[in-house]
């Protein structure tokens, strides 16, 4: 047999679909996949939109099963909801933000079922993703669950989306806007992607679309969202943080970034922060420590301030953290990724917590200087 070389790897859903009030006129893409659903979600989106959203099932004849997500993906929550289905359905439907999904997705998995998806936010590009984030009951980092499939269908309402905090938008900003920047860093020393192979250069103009189309229409959606109408730049944003985001990280690969955040909780202080808020500041330090062109590192900086997203060690509860503190998070990403160390800058623990600093430090000195002009 010949030796081939390490293959590039692009996967996506089989489906995507996205339009303003499509949730209460889906039954035209859900009934191909069969008659009868289960549904994960929680007693906020229930009240929202859910209840609503299956009683629309109900009239278009499908057979509903309700499931009520336990509020963290976890194994345990998991294989709770999968005990509590007696009746094997056709496909799940997941509907609410990242960890509901993520359920729904291990649940279809374990099922070998149709997966749909639903975001009622879009606050990270997690909807997309044959992944599952899975945690601890006390909210720790457990581990990445790598699907065999990708969704079979993600359904995206703007117009359920522009009813949440704008918050929320911004975080899948924080999240989306570190695409391409981890893409590049994996793809500069050919490094796997969370797809299995090598990245592609589709994935990577993907990426770069994401990060294009967030910085041209990324304020104006933040303001749409405030007033909870849906724009033509909200539409845009929406797309951007879930759809080309997603294929964006996928295929293109995340790198310390991403490591660094999933390692915030090893400090055990400070505020609760959404994982694209974790991401933003993990991001601002990857452009130091790449010592990215002060143009490039002001531009994203400007960004995240006029849309609320952390940039300093205070915006994070950290304010008064040591060093030691800091180190404790350092080493703790430095171990949890693999090819970290593969990098083409230092990413040693020691310049993890020097580059930590150093985006507070600047991030203060550039307020300062806008404030003076």
């Amino acid at each position: 047999m010949m030796q081939i070389d390490l293959p590039k790897i692009f996967i996506s859903p089989s489906n995507y679909i996205q339009a303003k009030n499509i949730l209460f006129n889906a039954d035209p893409y859900l009934s191909r996949y069969g008659s009868k659903a289960v549904i994960v979600g929680d007693e906020n989106v229930y009240g929202l939109v859910g209840d609503r959203f299956i009683d629309y099932l109900k009239d278009n004849d499908y057979t509903v099963t309700k499931l009520m997500f336990g509020g963290e993906a976890s194994p345990e929550e998991i294989q709770k909801a999968i005990d509590e289905i007696k009746d094997p359905p056709d496909f799940v439907i997941g509907i609410g933000g990242g960890k509901t999904l993520d359920t729904a997705k291990e649940i279809g998995q374990h099922l070998n079922i149709y997966t749909v998806i639903i975001p009622t936010l879009a606050s990270t590009d997690a909807p997309i993703s044959r992944l599952s984030v899975l945690y601890n009951e006390d909210g720790t980092f457990n581990a990445y669950q790598f699907h065999t499939k990708s969704p079979d269908l993600v359904l995206v309402d703007p117009a359920v989306i522009s009813q949440a905090p704008p918050r929320f938008l911004a975080s899948g900003f924080g999240d989306a806007l570190s695409t391409y920047v981890e893409a590049k860093a994996v793809g500069d020393i050919h490094g796997f992607t969370n797809a299995q192979g090598i990245g592609t250069i589709t994935a990577m103009k993907i990426a770069q679309a994401s990060t294009d189309t967030i910085f041209e229409f990324g304020a104006q959606a933040f303001e749409a969202n405030k007033a909870k109408v849906v724009t033509p730049a909200l539409e845009a944003v929406i797309e951007a943080n879930i759809l080309m985001s997603g294929l964006g990280f996928e295929s293109g690969g995340t790198s310390l970034a991403h490591a660094l955040q999933n390692s915030f909780p090893a400090l055990k202080k400070g505020k609760h922060l959404m994982h694209g808020e974790k991401v933003a500041y993990s991001l601002l330090t990857q452009l130091l420590m790449e010592n990215a062109e002060t143009a490039v590192i002001n531009h994203y900086l400007h960004f995240f301030l006029q849309v609320g997203l952390p940039t300093t060690l205070e915006d994070l509860g950290w304010e008064d953290a040591t060093d030691d503190e800091l180190m404790l998070v350092a080493n703790d990403a430095a171990a949890a990724w693999t090819g970290i160390d593969q990098l083409r800058f230092d990413t040693s623990p020691e310049a993890i917590v020097a580059a930590m600093r150093a985006v507070d430090q600047y991030s203060k000195d550039y307020q300062a200087h806008a404030l003076a002009e």
